[in-house]
């Protein structure tokens, strides 16, 4: 005997009301708790330099019930670590710093560099996700402020560069690194403008200057270098403007690697205007002829008010610096 088009119809809807409301219970119940620790590779040192182990965070959007997460954090730190590059939106509450602190002060020692993301001047609110398809996300008038201040504040705590529209350096292992980046492109925090002029006055002062010592004992023309540029959003302004200055691996996150992601397809959206197959991972950045290594993060956490990922786990990224081939 047929079956009727009508009843085979609503087999249909509620087969598929069915596996959207697993999916949506696997999204805010599992996959969102699954914290991932992804680790690469990375061919950017001059030959015969030592690794540079490097910690990549982004993203937490920290708030202080989320002790599974800030356990998880704090756990990174046996990984012998060289390096943090943080590249923002660390606050998703108002009381969102405490629970940062607490993930963080087991890497205090360890050399860090950071940015800001929108999210940490302004706390989440509500939205309807299909705005995303239309455009970046906006800010809305009502925002609660955070506590920027006493987040960079900390950070400064910790030792850490802060490169929001600024420059700096570092010797890990042999190898002089300089970093540049950006305050928060989201908002048009960026002052890419500000960037020649900070490398200037860092390589004024750089310790291959003839009157500078070396804490160590190579001699300064061997010293391996190595420029890094950070910024919370990957925008194409932003990172063609690095590779255009020297940058020869890029650092950032903001697009949550899509956040519900399609298996097969990736990212439906990436909340600025990369590529959808850059949202997440490493890949190469290429501009004017020169290219970059693009490491962007699908980050820690999610808006307390949109609590969930589907086929793109909460992540850190343990990045191995080693010599070109």
């Amino acid at each position: 005997m047929s079956r009727s088009p009508g009843r085979s119809a609503a087999t249909a809807i509620a087969v598929a009301g069915a596996a959207s409301a697993a999916a949506f219970a696997w999204g805010t119940l599992v996959e969102r708790k699954r914290f991932t620790l992804r680790r690469v590779s990375v061919p950017v040192l001059p030959a015969g330099a030592r690794p540079i182990r490097v910690l990549h965070l982004s993203d937490l959007h920290m708030a202080p019930w989320q002790k599974d997460k800030q356990e998880w954090v704090r756990s990174l730190a046996d990984l012998d670590l060289d390096l943090i590059v943080d590249t923002g939106d660390n606050l998703g509450h108002v009381d969102g710093l405490s629970g940062v602190e607490y993930a963080f002060e087991r890497f205090r020692g360890i050399p860090g560099v950071f940015v800001h993301g929108s999210n940490d001047y302004y706390g989440p609110q509500a939205k309807n996700p299909l705005k995303y398809f239309s455009g970046p996300s906006k800010v809305a008038s009502t925002a609660a402020l955070l506590d920027n201040a006493a987040l960079t504040a900390y950070f400064d705590d910790l030792g850490w560069l802060d490169l929001n529209n600024a420059a700096g350096s570092i010797d890990l292992q042999g190898t002089h690194i300089e970093f540049f980046g950006v305050n928060d492109p989201h908002r048009h925090f960026d002052r890419l403008e500000l960037i020649p002029g900070a490398l200037e006055e860092l390589r004024e002062n750089d310790p291959y200057a003839e009157d500078a010592t070396w804490p160590e004992d190579a001699p300064r023309k061997e010293r391996p270098t190595l420029t890094i540029g950070v910024a919370h959003a990957p925008y194409q302004r932003v990172l063609d403007t690095f590779v255009t200055y020297g940058a020869s691996l890029i650092f950032a996150g903001h697009t949550h690697g899509g956040q519900v992601c399609l298996p097969g397809f990736g990212a439906l959206v990436t909340n600025c205007d990369i590529p959808r197959r850059q949202a997440k991972g490493l890949s190469i950045w290429r501009h004017a002829f020169r290219s970059a290594y693009l490491n962007v993060s699908a980050g820690l956490g999610t808006s307390i008010y949109a609590p969930v990922r589907f086929a793109c786990p909460p992540e850190a990224t343990l990045l191995t610096l080693v010599p070109a081939r």
